[in-house]
Formats: C-alpha cells, structure tokens, sequence
C-alpha cells in the first residue's frame, strides 16, 4: 500500500502531512518528534480539551471575539471530539513537551480542519480555535476537568458501591464470631460484622478525603494564558466557558482565584494523587486480608470461601486461587507508582509553568480508572460471593488460649499467662486448663470467658 501524503506549512517550513489526516504540520512534526511510549493522550483527557474549546469558542462568539458561524462552527466540531468523533487524529505521544503543547495544538487543527472540511469555513489553529488560550492554561485546565469528571462520575460512585457491598456482607454474617488476630498471630475474639466495620470505616475515610479534594478540581487556570497575566484574553471569557462547562460536566466549574499558581504549580492534582495513593493502600489492606481469610482450604485460615472463577494452577489439577484480591493489589500497587511519578512531575518546572503536565494528567486518570475498576471488580467478583466457614472460626476460637485475658482482673497477668502457655503446650482449651489452675467455679469461667461478652465494651 502507498502512502499519500500532503504539504503542509508552519513556522518551521514545510513538511508532508498523511493526506488522510485532518491534522496539520505541527501534529505531524509532534509525531516525528515524539516516538516515546506509543501512547496518545488519555481520551477521557482529550474528551475535556475538546469541550473547553467548544465553550470558549462560546464564549468568544457572545463576546464578540469570533464571527457568529466560525464560533458555532468551531464548537459543534469540538462538541463532536468531546463525544469520541475523530479519535484516530490524536496521535500525539504521552512523553512529549512538557506544557502540552503539541496536543493542544493537534486538537486545534483538528478542529479548524474539520471546520474546513465539514463547514466550509477556512478558521485558523491559533487566531481562531486556540483565541483568548494558551497551551499553558488549556492544559491544565483539560487536566482537572478531566480529573473531576472521572472522580464524579467514575470513581466514587465505584467507591460507594463496594462499601456497599461490605455493609451488606457484614449484615449478613451478624453476630458470627471469630478470633481476631494481630501480628499474624492469636488475639481477642470480635464478631465478622466488627471486622469489616473496618473495611467500611476505611473507605467512608476515602469518600470524604477524596470528595474534599475534588473540589479544588474546579478552579481552572482558563484566561491566564501564557504566564497566569491573561494576555489576549478578554476577561469576561472565563466566566462564560466555565458556565457552559458545568451544563455540559454537571460539575460546577469557575476561573481559578489566582491564575498564576494553577498554571505554574500542580498541588491540587498532586494531592488527589494522592489521594487515589491512600486509597490504594486501603484497598490492598482489604484484598490481602481477604487473601489470608481465604487461605487453605485444607492448611489454611479458610474463614472464607471466595467465588471460584478459573482453575489456579497449569499442573495442579482443581487448585483454585484468590484471582480477584491478588489483581487489585496490582493494580494498588501501580497507582503507588503513578502516585510517586506524579508527585516528582508536580514539582518539575520553572517559575511560571510546570513542564510535566501530560504525564499528570496521564497519570491522574490512570489512577482514578484503576481504583474505580478494582473497586467495582472486588465488589462484584468477591465480596459479593463471598460464603462464610462458621464452623472453622468457631473452632478455632473454642482453642484460642488468649481468652484467657478476660482473667487478667480476676486473677493478674502472671497467673493468666501461665494459664495461657500451659494451654498452648497442651492443647486444651484455655477453660478447662484455668478450672485446674484457679479457684474459679466453672460457671464463673464461662461467663468471664464468653467469646461473645468479650466483643463488648467492658465485656
């Protein structure tokens, strides 16, 4: 097959364009330049650029900054990008300048192509698609819209629906009791519902720490331009395209108070990275419990059964493993790595703009689709089939020598602890070896060493 190729022009000279392509000179000087990775831009991120070019070519239309057919013109073709038209003239990779600007660029004379191509109307990349912006701000802002949308609609709504479904696995194990453990090792009893209050706690933290954060996603560096100044932009502009914006997101939008720091500096992305870290965390502390509670079945802990999806071993016939837990810990270990490289790039740059805004915005979103994934997948492929092994637990609890704590006021320390290492060497449950080693009555006993009594306060 024979490539055609078109000549194109811009302030370097000229070079062949594919002629296929409704892109111009300097997309394809981008995709000579930039070979890295061979990924292009998020789409969720170019989803967002597109819309703030459709609603600042609004705004400069009302404003009187744009003729009334290209301003349309030039929103209906952004609006079309924003819904996933043209998703194949995005070529640009990932690892390119640090501000952007070879994708900024690359949706304007996609848009101004289409424009031509579609509406018959000759608009400019720069003088007419890119008016009133810059590579600088539109970056950034593309960034956070992006971010907050994926926060709003993506992951919290994921988030929600996993601590759903732990709330209703521990109403449905109730009162069932079990041995708690700390260290990996014996401790006091606690009920299967206290436990995973826990996990419940855990991601309620999450909800409200990641719900803070989102609101610093909407104050968009839009009107600053180049250095945060706002130079040839009008500055009624912003105001205008952010209430187009929050009709289109749903979320409420606003120009940023201080232009100069969300264009330079990247903390509020940086901390829902960080964010996103924290709950990593949260969620591989829940699969890898669920990995020991599952363990066994025949050596094992084998308090739990998880759904069985697909044979574990390529030798051992009828193994199965804990496939989900173990993919959300790697996918909470990757949003630790993203976290990391985010939090180099957020304080890469110089003076008045950070140099590392696509892998931000990459990474961000990376992060979010991830965690809400794992989150939806530990939901529905584990936690809500999980089986309970009742009489595992409650034979484990039966021989559990550290009841023998709930003694301590009764009879010191000292005397608990050989009751407790006599127990453990013969194997005998920790009630029948105090009832020979006190003067205690055996219905004393098993009041004081009810596993029930003992998950209440002051029990």
């Amino acid at each position: 097959m024979v490539m055609k190729f078109r000549v194109e022009q811009d302030g370097f000279g000229e070079l062949l364009v594919p002629f296929d392509a409704v892109y111009g000179a300097q997309t394809q000087r981008a995709v000579q330049n930039f070979a890295l990775s061979g990924r292009g831009m998020p789409p969720e991120f170019l989803r967002a650029l597109a819309l703030l070019k459709a609603c600042v070519a609004q705004a400069n239309g009302q404003l009187g900054h744009l003729g009334r057919k290209p301003a349309k013109a030039i929103e209906r073709v952004a609006l079309e990008i924003a819904g996933g038209a043209f998703a194949d003239q995005f070529p640009v990779d990932v690892f390119q300048t640090g501000s952007g600007t070879s994708t900024n660029m690359n949706m304007n004379e996609v848009i101004a192509g289409v424009v031509k191509r579609e509406h018959g109307l000759a608009v400019h990349p720069n003088n007419d698609v890119n008016n009133g912006q810059s590579s600088n701000d539109m970056i950034p802002s593309a960034s956070l819209v992006s971010a907050a949308v994926a926060l709003k609609y993506g992951l919290l709504p994921a988030l929600k629906a996993l601590r759903r479904s732990i709330q209703r696995k521990a109403r449905q194990a109730g009162a069932t009791l079990k041995t708690g453990r700390t260290h990996l090792m014996d401790a006091m009893p606690m009920t299967v519902a206290q436990e995973w209050s826990g996990w419940a706690a855990q991601l309620d933290s999450a909800i409200a720490r990641l719900d803070d954060s989102g609101k610093r996603l909407t104050a968009l560096p839009l009107g600053g331009t180049a250095v945060g100044t706002g130079v040839n932009a009008d500055p009624k502009m912003p105001a205008l395209a952010c209430k187009a914006l929050a009709k289109h997101t749903g979320i409420a939008f606003k120009p940023a108070g201080n232009k100069f720091e969300s264009i330079a500096a990247q903390d509020h992305l940086v901390e829902l990275s960080g964010q996103c870290n924290a709950l990593a965390v949260t969620l591989m502390k829940i699969a890898n419990d669920l990995r020991w509670m599952n363990s066994g079945p025949l050596t094992g802990l084998a308090e739990l059964e998880l759904p069985a999806l697909q044979p574990g071993s390529s030798i051992m016939p009828g193994k199965v493993n804990p496939v989900i837990p173990e993919a959300v810990a790697m996918a909470c270990a990757q949003v630790m790595g993203l976290h990391t490289a985010v939090s180099i790039a957020g304080q890469s740059g110089n003076f008045q703009l950070n140099t590392m805004m696509p892998l931000i915005a990459d990474n961000s979103l990376q992060s979010l689709n991830l965690l809400a994934a794992a989150c939806t997948h530990l939901a529905e492929k584990a936690i809500n089939g999980i089986t309970f092994n009742t009489s595992r637990m409650n034979e484990a609890l039966a021989r559990n020598p550290i009841l023998v704590t709930a003694l301590n006021p009764v009879i010191g320390y000292e005397a608990a602890a050989r009751i407790a290492k006599r127990a453990y060497a013969e194997k005998r449950p920790v009630i029948d070896v105090a009832k020979d080693m006190t003067d205690l009555s055996l219905d004393e006993l098993k009041v004081l060493l009810d596993p029930a009594r003992l998950t209440t306060a002051g029990g």
